[in-house]
């Protein structure tokens, strides 16, 4: 059976059964939180039990590496978003150990590409068209200066207001602990965990 209609067997039952209604919730953030994590797999369950969160606590934004790559891209829009219209009043930045943004080579990744498939005219057309594919696909070198750069450009934008706080975190991919990069509450940086 292909996975589409796994997931929609599962789905099926789970109405049925109404398993739903242990989830239910509204659209505002109980804890009023919205929070920057990394995709990775092994943070679907672990990040919200690591930070004592239940489902309708938080707004939870996830992509690659937990960057945000433009000012004005979806991440930074959603978090604006939860701000002004979900009543989130903090951010939480959370990266990860082992994180596979690490030490992204951008030139690998296009490589990959072009084996799936993509032509080389494609991303040469991309090239020419001014997009620096070298700059968008780069991942990071260091975890707690990525989560610094995040929160910076967080608290730098224009449209967020200053009183909301912006955390910095990294979380341990196997034990859930957390460590704090940057407090919001005003001490620019967390001494060493």
């Amino acid at each position: 059976m292909d996975r589409l209609n796994t997931l929609l067997e599962h789905n099926r039952a789970f109405v049925e059964n109404r398993e739903y209604e242990q989830y239910k919730t509204d659209k505002f953030p109980g804890k009023g939180l919205a929070v920057l994590a990394c995709m990775d797999a092994r943070l679907v369950e672990l990040l919200p039990k690591a930070m004592g969160l239940k489902n309708g606590d938080a707004k939870l934004i996830k992509n690659a590496g937990a960057l945000i790559t433009h000012p004005w891209g979806s991440v930074m829009r959603s978090l604006i978003m939860a701000v002004y219209e979900l009543r989130a009043d903090e951010i939480c930045v959370v990266a990860h150990r082992d994180c596979g943004m690490r030490a992204v080579d951008p030139q690998r990744v296009l490589e990959h590409a072009m084996e799936r498939g993509v032509s080389e005219d494609t991303i040469a057309t991309l090239r020419a068209a001014g997009i620096d594919l070298d700059g968008w696909l780069k991942g990071f070198d260091n975890v707690s200066d990525s989560v610094r750069h995040t929160v910076q450009t967080i608290r730098n934008h224009p449209l967020l207001p200053k009183d909301v706080p912006v955390h910095g975190m990294v979380i341990h991919p196997s034990t859930g602990r957390l460590e704090v990069v940057i407090n919001g509450y005003g001490d620019e940086e967390a001494p060493a965990a």
